[in-house]
Order: structure tokens, then sequence, then C-alpha cells
């Protein structure tokens, strides 16, 4: 019974291994690239290729000594497997840091100078992130199960079987929560050797019991209590002397908060920047190929459930425009002009939203915000499912977890708007700066997709 819940333990060592290996290849790129691909004088270059493989195996032992007391190899893995990245990326700076004592107090400016270590440090700390997240979105969606062993023990009680549980027929096994058996816990010991999570569920008359089980099993455990579900709880809290549920968490903190807008600002202010001619460009095509103004406007839900007004370059024939966009655009749309056909296979008709982001209307990462009049089948998304609210305790996004995962275009079934909700809340409760960062690459890759049109 035990010996299958052992196996995730063989596929993360295989995991931490590479991603230690990605970890080391990070360093000697960042050390390799400026003596190879002409940031340095040929002859310093050339004097570098005798010295640098020293220096970069110094520097991944200091690494690995380092990463490894701060935690860098271990998995976050509640409701999404997280790489833990910074942890890894203080442990590269230390390491950084350390070469840059030492190159001072040995005096090997000559060998290895400062301006070497600085080019060094950005260009690994640029793709020891971009490894890491790629291999924690890698694992998250198709190897979760090979690397955490979940249990589901049911006992004369039914619920559905979440995904990555594997389910337990508590009865099958002759299995109860007698506490004064000791064969009993025994049995409960033997079958939750290995794993990393245990939910049971029970009648309530057995939960207290079941409880007392988990507690002695060295296992994280969770009974299961369909009640809570009633209000949608995230938790259990304490007002004075009484017990209460915690319904929602409220706003980022400060720190997190500041950081995503900083974030924001950085990346709209350079993409317009930069983008301003195309801008400029498109604007004249959509004037040029029909009559009606560039931008398109319409109301929006963004945060805390509060209107504003989203802007999009026009792809539609201004007297065939859908203010409330109960009609979702279709592939053979007779609206859509022959520029607006265009942008919008492309993505381009959204550019004008980093204004939004400009004006904290909203963010670069975020749940993508919705027409009013939005449907998916014959319903509005609020009427399918009411927890379509929760996913604006956050600003909407220009993209975000769902349009990388691919749910985009029309919500023809009601499956279409669950499955962007469940990619949605997932985001919101998991909110991180790396997450952002890994969404915002990740988008490159759809921005051209079969769902848009």
């Amino acid at each position: 019974m035990t010996r299958q819940w052992n196996r995730p333990h063989a596929a993360r060592i295989t995991l931490y291994a590479g991603l230690l290996a990605l970890d080391f290849l990070a360093i000697v790129i960042g050390f390799i690239a400026p003596s190879h691909f002409g940031m340095l004088s040929p002859g310093y270059a050339q004097e570098l290729r005798t010295t640098l493989p020293a220096v970069a195996t110094i520097a991944c032992l200091l690494y690995g000594v380092i990463a490894f007391n701060a935690g860098a190899y271990s998995l976050n893995w509640v409701r999404v497997i997280a790489i833990e990245t910074g942890p890894a990326v203080r442990s590269l700076i230390l390491t950084y840091g350390a070469l840059f004592l030492i190159s001072y107090f040995f005096r090997l400016e000559r060998d290895v100078s400062r301006i070497l270590l600085a080019v060094a440090m950005v260009l690994s700390l640029i793709l020891l992130i971009l490894f890491r997240q790629f291999v924690a979105l890698l694992i998250d969606g198709r190897l979760r199960r090979y690397l955490v062993v979940q249990l589901l023990l049911c006992d004369q009680y039914e619920v559905s079987v979440p995904r990555d549980f594997r389910r337990i027929d508590a009865a099958a096994l002759g299995l109860r929560p007698d506490l004064k058996n000791p064969a009993m816990l025994h049995l409960f010991a033997q079958l939750v050797q290995g794993a990393d999570h245990v939910a049971v569920a029970c009648r309530p008359e057995d939960r207290r019991d079941w409880a007392m089980m988990l507690k002695g099993a060295n296992v994280r455990g969770d009974i299961i209590v369909n009640e809570i579900d009633t209000y949608g709880a995230l938790a259990v809290s304490t007002i004075g002397d009484a017990r209460a549920l915690t319904v929602s968490v409220g706003p980022l903190k400060l720190r997190k908060a500041i950081g995503k807008r900083c974030f924001d600002l950085a990346c709209a202010s350079v993409a317009l920047l930069l983008l301003t001619p195309a801008l400029a460009f498109i604007a004249l095509a959509i004037k040029l190929d029909s009559r009606g103004p560039v931008l398109f406007r319409q109301r929006r839900v963004g945060r805390g459930n509060k209107f504003f007004y989203i802007l999009k370059f026009r792809s539609m024939r201004v007297e065939r425009t859908d203010s409330d966009g109960s009609r979702s655009a279709s592939r053979d749309d007779d609206r859509i002009t022959r520029v607006g056909y265009f942008i919008r296979r492309t993505s381009i008709d959204e550019l004008p939203q980093l204004f939004n982001v400009l004006f904290g209307q909203m963010s670069i990462v975020g749940p993508r915000p919705h027409a009013l009049g939005s449907l998916a089948g014959e319903q509005l998304f609020w009427d399918v499912d009411e927890r379509y609210w929760h996913r604006h305790a956050l600003k909407p996004g220009i993209t975000g977890l769902a349009q990388v995962r691919g749910y985009r275009g029309a919500t023809v079934h009601t499956e279409d708007l669950t499955n962007r909700l469940q990619a949605d809340l997932e985001y919101i409760a998991n909110w991180s700066f790396w997450k952002d960062l890994a969404i915002v690459f990740l988008t490159l890759k759809v921005l051209v997709h079969r769902n848009t049109y």
C-alpha cells in the first residue's frame, strides 16, 4: 500500500536535480555570453576564456551551497505547484556578492573585472527566472500527479473527487476512526505513509475522531465540511471568543500592491514609448478603412465590481458596433472591417488598454474584463456561476492566466466561462510578481490564437 505513495519522492529528487542543472546553466551562460557575443573587446575576451571556467565553477559551487540552505529546492503545492524562485534569486545575488568581495580582496580585477561580474549576474538572473517559471508551469499542468500524493478518504460519505486526488474507500479497507484500537491506527499510518495531503470525507458525527487520527499521522490533513461551502469560506478565524468564517481576504498587502502597480507602470510606459509609431500607423489604417472613430469605448466591470470604460482599437463598422457585448464575435462576422480582422486576429486591438493601465483602471496581468451583456450559451455570466463576481477582487488585466491557458474567444457553452473563471480565481488566490512576469512572457505565444476572431 505505501510503496506506490513513495514514487513521487524519487520524481521530486529528479526535479530538484534538473532545477540545479538549469540554475548552473544560467550561471555558465551568464559568464560565457559576454566573451562570445561581442560584449567585450577581442583581446580581453581571449584572455578571459582561460580563467572563466574556474570562476564559473566557483560561482556554481557557491550558489549550490547557498541555494540549498535558502530553500531554493522545494515545492509549494497547496493549490498549484510553485517552484521557489525567490530564494533562488536571493541566493544568486548573494553568490555574486561573494564573488565581488573575493575579486576586491584578492585584487583579481585584471583577471575578472567587476563589470564582467555585473553583466554575468544580470544575464544569469534573467535566465534563472525564465527557466524556473517555465518548469513551474510545465509541472503544474502535466506532472503534478507524479510529484504530489493527495488522498481523498471516503468514510460512508461521498463527494466529487478533485483533480489529482486518489480516492480511498475506508469501508473497503475495514478502516474506522477508532482511537482506542492501536491496530486501526497502525492501518491508517500504513495507508497515509508517503502521502503529502490527506482529505477525509465522513459523516458529521465522525469528524472529530478522523481529525484526531490525522493529527497524529504526520501528514497535512483536512476534514471536508460542506456546510462551509454555503458561505464560500476561505479560512476559520476568531472574533473575540467566537469562531468565525473568513469569506474574503481583502486587497493585496501594501508592499505587494505597490510592487504590482510599479510593474504595471513600467511595462505600460515602456510599451507605449516603443509602440508609438506602430499605434499611429494602426490608427491611420483604421481611419482609412472605414468611417468612424479610431478607438472603441465599452463599459466593463472592473476591480470591486465597479464600472469603467475599456479602450480598444475599433475593429467593427461603427453602425454595427455592439455597445453591451451581448453578441460575441464569430469567425465569419460581417460586422468586422478588413483592418479589424487583422488586428483582432493578432490581438493588436487590445493595445490601447495600455492607457487604461496608466490611468489605474487595469493591470498588465489580471482577470480579463467582460462586457455587461456577455453570454455563456444563453445565460449571462453571473447566472452561470455566482462566483463570477469574486474574480473582480483584483484589477482586470490586458492578459491573464486564463488567456495563456488558451481560454479565449467566444463563450458558446457554459464550460467556456467556468474554465476561465476557475483560472481567474486560481490567479487571485496565488498572485505573485513572478507569476505575472511568467504570464507576460507566455502571452507572446498566444497573441495569435485559433479562438480569436
